[in-house]
């Protein structure tokens, strides 16, 4: 895949700035890049505060796959991130669906959106990466607490250099997963998921539910073990719950 990265100062997000792209007719591998986003919007349509030092990035694919594996490049793309992201802070977990963990802390946030257009489909994978820590510290009221890759670096990590490891990153899976499908990004997925195995609580937006993580299905659904039998989980906020014993 062939990257055009266009940088900005200053816009209302970088997922609206490809998809308006897209919409005219940009090819794969446009990659908008952003200092300041001041609509950005994560998961569930919560806000996505971009905090100086952080990286805001979106990336548009194409691909020539059934609708139906669409939902799958929202994993494909957690693995590249966890691949890159590893390559400066090695515990780096990934937490399902698809945020980037150290510590159990949030380092990285991802938002995939489709579009059907004149010229296709268009695929916009949001990430949102905190570099360094802001100067005016975190914000107290955050779902997961934050942390920054140099926060657990012995080196100055550059923005620069997270956003090449992305893109190679991200280009390798991509091409991996158009090849030989689902299968390996899978594999690559549970072996990086911080809670396999473990207790945890899902809120999806109603209840709590609580189960062992098992993995996940093909479609991306989190697979969990709940008083004996599984479930299949499509969205909601997952926390690993302390052993009592």
């Amino acid at each position: 895949m062939n990257f055009n990265i266009q940088h900005f100062e200053s816009l209302d997000s970088t997922n609206k700035e490809v998809l308006r792209q897209a919409a005219q007719g940009a090819k794969e591998g446009l990659t908008i890049v952003a200092e300041q986003q001041t609509d950005g919007k994560g998961r569930l349509g919560r806000t996505w505060e971009t905090v100086d030092h952080a990286l805001a990035m979106s990336v548009l694919l194409r691909p020539q796959i059934d609708a139906a594996t669409v939902s799958q490049l929202s994993l494909v793309s957690a693995v590249a991130a966890h691949e890159a992201l590893a390559l400066f802070v090695p515990q780096t977990r990934i937490k399902w669906p698809n945020d980037l963990l150290i510590d159990g802390k949030k380092v990285c946030g991802i938002l995939t959106e489709i579009q059907q257009g004149q010229y296709g489909l268009a695929v916009v994978v949001g990430l949102g990466i905190n570099v360094s820590e802001p100067k005016s510290g975190w914000a107290k009221d955050m779902r997961t607490p934050p942390t920054s890759l140099n926060t657990y670096s012995p080196h100055n990590i550059h923005k620069d250099d997270v956003l090449q490891a992305i893109l190679e990153s991200l280009n390798t899976w991509y091409n991996t997963f158009i090849q030989h499908g689902f299968t390996p990004i899978l594999k690559a997925w549970e072996k990086a998921h911080i809670a396999n195995g473990q207790m945890v609580s899902v809120h999806n937006g109603k209840t709590y539910i609580q189960g062992i993580a098992l993995g996940l299905a093909k479609d991306g659904a989190l697979r969990l073990l709940v008083n004996g039998e599984e479930q299949r989980i499509i969205a909601g906020d997952v926390s690993i719950m302390e052993s009592t014993t």
